[in-house]
Formats: structure tokens, C-alpha cells, sequence
């Protein structure tokens, strides 16, 4: 018996067929764009999932074989806003969850609903990330789109729709749309209707383990799965990759860095900052919720980096069949840590955790005629840290504990990173045999959907087990760390200025 994890990410979607051990057998990855019509604004056309998706799954069915797949389970980038009109066609390009264009929206939000009432309601602050502002910015710009609306959906739920014709939701994703109560786990007609939305443009709300529908005729075409395999819920992105890296107990906290940087612990009481500088969701387990501090430009700092300074790197790497950022990593190791001064503040697109700034910027500062480029490649890896730890102060004084810090995503394969994590944050950092995180945790939900599993705490604690602690050694960044807490108020005003 097979499960099959569907990851959409914001660079390419990665199909993973697991057995019922957890076990990864095959995976296949298929890439497509992102479109920046203008500075600040981040695009993806939903045909290119929906072409990513379906190739994947079908090259893994051919490379496989294996045709008992029990159930499905789809993970995706949060926030994004997919329109579709009555005949199901796309309105427009999704604006997805890096976009910054929708300041003005977000005010009108806060000023129409309240600031107060809206984070009591919604647990977070209106947001240029999230998708309530993304529509209100349809809504003032595009009116002649807005009103042929006849769905709103996220990334991972138009995946969903195009395998099952089945119009739904579920309680992780949806929590990023502020269009929910979050205590209740339901939409809130109180935000809906102060914003103009009408409720019937939004799918069904399940739980994330519920199976939401079954794989239609004209997907099992194109994808090679069985008419009839079972699609549950799913989970947004960080709830999925959480699952999969088993985060669902309080004291075990999650650090992913992925595109973005996520601090995730799970509650089982909810609980609100109300200076709104982490998010307060749903958790993908019932009757669980999650805090979460997020920096936007994390591993997407260090992408930025090769892509435009490491060059030799990249095709070097080619050659050797490895990947690049091994060769970064040794670059980077050579520099003594706090990097003789170099400090690099990771805003390239804006920041939420804790500034809730979409104007801010990247910044290299403290630089001199004796640095080079291995300064500036360390400084941007401990830049990133530091704003991980940012996160984990908001939510050590929000009383949550941390005792173990479980890391993931791209940026946990580095074992440099890992260990600056693990003396930034004076905790021990492990990692598990979990790789493949979001969709693992997906697979998971589905196995629990069709009762291959009793519970998702039972599968997580069967399937996912500690494979390397990095404990911390003495802190040698408080230096660094401290000028960085300051270049922000510093430099907040100039940010805004064109």
C-alpha cells in the first residue's frame, strides 16, 4: 500500500510516493517561473502547477510501477489567490504569498474591521502576505475581474479542484487567508461581510485529514492515478512540512528554511500575540493550533547569492554532480564566525516577523577594503539566522517552550547552518529521517484519511525518528546579533523612500 505527498512550492512542485512505513520510494520534481511585473509583486500562472503537478505524479507512476496508491495528500504555498470564473477559467495570473503590492488594502482592512478586533477574530493583523488583501487589491484594481469571480482558492485547492472537481478547503491553509475565525475553525461572517465577500465564492472547510473528494475520470488520464484514489485535506505548507518533521507536541519546535525562514511550535491551547508579529493558525491536527514567525527572504537570500556571485560554483558543481551550495558551504566555513564585522539584514522582500515592514530591504553593512566574497556568503547565512532568531524571542516571551529544535527545508541539509542555528539559538538542532518534510506530512494525513493510520500524533511518532543533534557551543554572535536588533529602526525610514 502506497501514499502518494504533492508539495506545490513557490519553484516547483515535488510528487513523493511513500509505502506505509514512511519511506520515501520515489519522488519527481518539475519546475516553473515566477513573474515580477513590477518590484514587489511575485506572479505564477496556475496552469503551470496544475502541468507540474500532473507530469509529476505520471513520471512517478511510469518510473514505478506501482499503481495501489491508497490516498493523496497535497501541501502548498500559502496565501497565494487563485480566481476563477463560472466556467472555471483562470481570471488572471495567482498573486502569490511574496507579493507586496497591497499596503494600502491591508490599511483599509485594519480601518474597516479594526485593528483589535481583527487579530481577536483572524489571530494575526492584516497582512500584504495574506490573501484577504490580495482580493481587496483585485477589488479596487481590477474591478471588471473581480466581478466575475465564481471561486476563490488557494494554490494547493485549485491542485485539488483539477483532480477531483471538488470545491474545498481545509483549516491550515485557509487560516493564512484572514478570512477566518481561527479559535471557531470556520469562516467569519463577520470579516466576510465587512469586506464584501460573499461567502459562496469560498470552498468547503474540512479538517486537514478528511478526504475531500476522489480523483475524477479525466485526472486519472492525465495523471495515471486511479479514478476514485481518495484526496484529503492536505495543509498548507508549513503545517504539512511540520507534520512531516513531527511537530505536533509542545516543546519540539520546527526552524525551516525554505524560500522563506519558518518558526513553527504547536499548541494545544491557542494562543495570540497581539502586537500581531507571529501568526496564530490552525494546526493540521484537530483541535491543535500553531505559532509561527516568518522572515520572507531566507533561503531565498542564499539563492539570490549564488545566482548572482557564484557562478564558478554552480558549474563546477554541474561537473561533480553535486549541488552548489556544498561548494558555498566550504566557501563560507573558512570565515571565522560574526564575520569579521559583515552583518546582512535578509529583507529582500520586505519582512513580517517582527517588523511587518513590505518596504523593507536587504542590507549589507559594516563592509571594508578587507572583505571579500566569503564574507559576504557567511554574513548572509548568519544574516538569515538571526532573523530565525528573531521569531524564537517572540515566542519564548509568548511562554511557549523550546527544548529541541527540529530543522528543515533546503537550508537544513547544510550542516554549517544547522550549527549556527544551534549556537545563535543556544539550542540543540536536530534533524530527522524525514526528507522530504511537507510532503511526508501530507502523506501522513492521507494515511490517517483512509485509516491506514489511527491518529497523525501515532504516525508521527511511529514513522519519524532523531538522526543527528549539533548541540551549541559557546555563543560567539552576541556582537553581531546586537548591532543587527538596531539596523532596522535605523534604516526604517529610508526604506520607504523611492
Amino acid at each position: 500500500m502506497y501514499l502518494l505527498g504533492i508539495d506545490i512550492g513557490t519553484s516547483g512542485t515535488k510528487s513523493v510516493l511513500f509505502d506505509e512505513l514512511g519511506n520515501s520510494v520515489a519522488s519527481d520534481t518539475q519546475e516553473y517561473p515566477l513573474y515580477q511585473p513590477q518590484i514587489g509583486w511575485a506572479e505564477q500562472d496556475p496552469e503551470d502547477w496544475w502541468r507540474a503537478v500532473y507530469t509529476s505524479i505520471s513520471n512517478l507512476i511510469a518510473k514505478t510501477g506501482v499503481k495501489d496508491i491508497a490516498a493523496v495528500g497535497l501541501s502548498g504555498q500559502m496565501h497565494g489567490l487563485v480566481l476563477l470564473d463560472k466556467n472555471d477559467i483562470v481570471l488572471r495570473n495567482a498573486i502569490i504569498w511574496c507579493d507586496g503590492r497591497t499596503q494600502k488594502e491591508c490599511d483599509e482592512i485594519t480601518s474597516i474591521i479594526g485593528a483589535e478586533r481583527l487579530i481577536e477574530i483572524t489571530a494575526n493583523p492584516a497582512l500584504t502576505g495574506f490573501t484577504a488583501s490580495k482580493i481587496r487589491w483585485v477589488q479596487n484594481n481590477e474591478p471588471e475581474i473581480y466581478e466575475k469571480v465564481a471561486k476563490i482558492m488557494l494554490p494547493k485547492d485549485y491542485i485539488r479542484y483539477k483532480l477531483t472537481g471538488e470545491f474545498a478547503t481545509e483549516v491550515s491553509d485557509a487560516s493564512g487567508m484572514q478570512l477566518m475565525n481561527i479559535a471557531e475553525r470556520n469562516w467569519s461572517d463577520v470579516v466576510l461581510q465587512k469586506l464584501e465577500i460573499d461567502k459562496g465564492l469560498l470552498g468547503k472547510m474540512y479538517e486537514s485529514q478528511e478526504v475531500t473528494g476522489m480523483v475524477s475520470e479525466s485526472a486519472s488520464k492525465l495523471t495515471s492515478l486511479k479514478a476514485g484514489t481518495a484526496v484529503v485535506g492536505g495543509a498548507g505548507d508549513q503545517a504539512a512540512s511540520a507534520l512531516g518533521n513531527g511537530i505536533v507536541k509542545d516543546g519540539i519546535v520546527s526552524s525551516t528554511i525554505g524560500t522563506s525562514g519558518v518558526v513553527f511550535a504547536s499548541q494545544n491551547d491557542i494562543s495570540i500575540d497581539k502586537l500581531g508579529r507571529v501568526h496564530t493558525f490552525c494546526h493540521a491536527v484537530p483541535n491543535m493550533w500553531h505559532v509561527m514567525g516568518v522572515t520572507q527572504g531566507a533561503g531565498l537570500s542564499l539563492k539570490w547569492f549564488r545566482d548572482n556571485f557564484c557562478n564558478d560554483e554552480v558549474n563546477v558543481a554541474h561537473y561533480m554532480g553535486i549541488d552548489p551550495y556544498i561548494l558555498m558551504d566550504k566557501i563560507a566555513e573558512k570565515v571565522q564566525p560574526q564575520c569579521e564585522g559583515v552583518i546582512y539584514l535578509p529583507y529582500l522582500m520586505g519582512e513580517r516577523t517582527p517588523h511587518l515592514d513590505p518596504y523593507a530591504k536587504g542590507v549589507f553593512f559594516g563592509l571594508s577594503a578587507r572583505h571579500t566574497r566569503a564574507h559576504l556568503l557567511r554574513a548572509v547565512m548568519e544574516g538569515v539566522v538571526f532573523s530565525l532568531k528573531d521569531c524564537f524571542e517572540i515566542i519564548k516571551n509568548m511562554n511557549i517552550g523550546v527544548d529541541q529544535i527540529r530543522a528543515s527545508g533546503g537550508g537544513g541539509k547544510s550542516k554549517l547552518w544547522r550549527q549556527m542555528q544551534a549556537d545563535i539559538l543556544q539550542t540543540d538542532v536536530v534533524t530527522t529521517n524525514s526528507t522530504e518534510g511537507g510532503a511526508l506530512g501530507v502523506a501522513i494525513l492521507a494515511g490517517v484519511g483512509v485509516r491506514l493510520f489511527d491518529s497523525v500524533e501515532q504516525a508521527c511518532e511511529n514513522l519519524i525518528k532523531i538522526n543527528e543533534t549539533q548541540k551549541p557551543t559557546e555563543n560567539t554572535y552576541d556582537a553581531n546579533y546586537s548591532k543587527y536588533k538596531k539596523l532596522y529602526p535605523a534604516l526604517k525610514g529610508l526604506f520607504k523612500e523611492e
